[in-house]
């Protein structure tokens, strides 16, 4: 039997000094940082190190840092809906509470309904399974907008429903305790859960490492609820033909808001939001933008200074515009988030892809 092979041991590599031209390398690097914010050299990959070259330039295994948004049409337009549907069951409740014509608040309640339904199901359907849907119930995190938002929904939905079903009751068989118990509990948990649904679809696209989304994670909440309170202004006057001087001031108040935030995002020069102002999707926001803020807000102030009958056309021409404005606006987003989750180097000021 042979003597076993003696394996020496492994003598560990000394520890590199650091000289005198590595401190001036490290120093100027610090430089460039403090500068220009960010250091364009190479990084360096340990011999037979585990994990792969990874670089601003051919992402981490070929793959781009950022993954696009896989929503696919119901998302927008489930932002479209849920938007109106929230506005339109707050204008209903204070419409109610302050004794308004009772028209405006059965087609308030009858908007927030339709959209309490529309709503998980183009969710649902973007999923795929209703069982996703009911799997996103399983848990409650008041740290992911996603797990609110669809609480949220929940809530809504069951209130709204609530609401216009009492309503129903009580002009076909005339008021009760019960039934308006219902119609008042169900109506104050609408004018509750309406308010957060209108806008938290703002809060979940903020709350995400697309650039476009999150530079904007400020403003957007409050836009989306500006948007969506326009929309419902423009669809209860198409509806019913209304024309309170209560429902012209909300219009436009939400277009001049609009009108702001146009403003606001035009005048910002970071290449993160570039994807709001060229390719397809700068076009698509610029077009919303125009619908939703300054054509509303000119005609508004146009039947200030018109008489009766053209001041009924104008305002019906603004609730279209508005209308359309705010769908576009949730289709541009949606649009300038993909863009810009496909342009990861775009804010590192490497390039631009095209749309």
């Amino acid at each position: 039997m042979s003597d076993p092979v003696r394996i020496p041991p492994r003598v560990p590599d000394k520890p590199r000094i650091p000289d005198e031209a590595s401190e001036r390398r490290l120093f100027e690097i610090r430089r460039e940082d403090e500068s220009k914010g960010i250091v364009k050299g190479a990084g360096v990959r340990p011999a037979g190190a585990p994990f792969p070259m990874a670089s601003v330039e051919t992402g981490y295994y070929g793959i781009p840092l950022l993954k696009e948004p896989s929503w696919t049409w119901e998302i927008p337009l489930y932002f479209f809906v849920g938007g109106a549907a929230g506005s339109a069951a707050v204008v209903g409740a204070i419409a109610n509470y302050t004794g308004a014509d009772r028209k405006i608040v059965r087609d308030a309640r009858w908007i927030a309904a339709a959209g309490s339904v529309l709503s998980p199901a183009l969710l649902i359907s973007d999923l795929g399974k209703p069982s996703r849907f009911l799997n996103m119930l399983r848990v409650f995190k008041p740290q992911s907008a996603m797990s609110v938002g669809v609480w949220t929904l929940l809530g809504f939905s069951t209130a709204a429903s609530a609401t216009v079903f009492a309503q129903l009751l009580s002009d076909r068989y005339g008021p009760s305790f019960p039934v308006r118990l219902l119609e008042n509990a169900g109506e104050a948990a609408a004018l509750t859960f309406g308010l957060p649904f209108s806008n938290y679809t703002g809060v979940l696209i903020g709350a995400s490492a697309i650039p476009v989304w999150n530079k904007n994670v400020g403003n957007l909440p409050i836009h989306f609820g500006m948007s969506g309170l326009s929309a419902t202004v423009g669809l209860l006057e198409l509806m019913g033909s209304h024309r309170s001087r209560a429902l012209q001031m909300l219009g436009l108040g939400a277009a001049l808001w609009e009108c702001w935030e146009g403003f606001h995002l035009e005048s910002r020069r970071e290449p993160a939001l570039d994807p709001l102002r060229h390719g397809a999707s700068g076009t698509v926001t610029r077009i919303g933008g125009l619908l939703s803020g300054p054509v509303p807000a000119a005609l508004r102030l146009m039947t200030m200074f018109s008489g009766k009958r053209r001041s009924n056309s104008l305002r019906t021409a603004a609730s279209l515009s508005a209308v359309a404005g705010s769908l576009l606006t949730r289709i541009a987003w949606v649009h300038a988030g993909r863009v810009s989750a496909r342009d990861w180097k775009l804010p590192l000021e490497i390039g631009r892809a095209s749309d």
